[in-house]
């Protein structure tokens, strides 16, 4: 990066990196117990939604091992995380309100520690952000894959992808200018927010389907009328509580 960073700001990265390492952990053995599988599968499940996505980041950058094998700390907590979810049936609200929450906030987090990476080793503005997207992303779809599902970043789900790319954008520019400091704060909780509105919103990119042009006429005049947008959003958090709540 361009400028040298508050090691404040350092520290509270690597703490949320940590706290998120062990979050997705636990994400990743409730889709083990939810699938059926044993320890191992809790474990292998744990490690890749925990490490995937910087274990792609630093393969794609090929400068050395990847962090989560070279730095003792991170096996160890993705299997902690794995852990909780084998010893605790997690489905209460609670729980769900504090993941939603707990990993938009490590999203935003990831996008930018992906983004430092790469801009730290001089990669072209694309690379960085699509790197920043995948530290992000990447765990999750390899998470997915190997419990039989389609990754949810391909559709269907509130956005969650797109935040991750909007943070990653966002400290590029801050880091053009030398502020890259101000610029992980900022990149990190403009990803965090943008994914919980999200979620709480039912924002979800258009599939082909309902890119028609009636659709999209329907949907300017729906936007035209404050009091329709206000229920529109209203009906739309409803559901994508119901929805989520069902599925746990």
């Amino acid at each position: 990066m361009t400028a040298v960073v508050s090691p404040s700001i350092l520290t509270l990265w690597a703490v949320l990196d940590l706290i998120g390492v062990v979050l997705n952990g636990v994400i990743g053995g409730t889709i083990a117990r939810q699938r059926g599988f044993d320890v191992v599968g809790f474990f292998f499940l744990a490690v890749f939604s925990a490490l995937g996505g910087g274990m792609l980041r630093d393969v794609l950058i090929q400068e050395g091992a990847p962090v989560a094998i070279t730095n003792p700390i991170y096996l160890p907590m993705a299997g902690v995380g794995a852990l909780i979810a084998f010893v605790l049936d997690l489905h209460a609200r609670w729980w769900t309100m504090f993941r939603v929450h707990a990993d938009a906030i490590i999203l935003g987090v990831w996008a930018v520690t992906g983004t430092s990476k790469a801009l730290a080793f001089d990669l072209p503005v694309a690379s960085a952000v699509f790197l920043g997207l995948i530290t992000a992303v990447g765990g999750g779809m390899i998470r997915d894959v190997f419990a039989g599902n389609p990754p949810a970043v391909f559709g269907g789900q509130p956005l969650y992808a797109v935040p991750a790319l909007v943070a990653s954008a966002v400290l590029v520019v801050f880091d053009s200018y030398g502020l890259s400091g101000i610029g992980m704060v900022v990149a990190g909780l403009t990803g965090a927010l943008m994914a919980i509105f999200a979620f709480w919103m039912g924002w979800v990119l258009p599939q082909n389907s309902t890119l028609s042009a009636r659709k999209v006429w329907m949907r300017t005049r729906t936007l035209a009328n404050p009091r329709r947008v206000r229920g529109s959003m209203a009906a739309r958090a409803r559901q994508t509580w119901n929805t989520y709540m069902k599925k746990k």
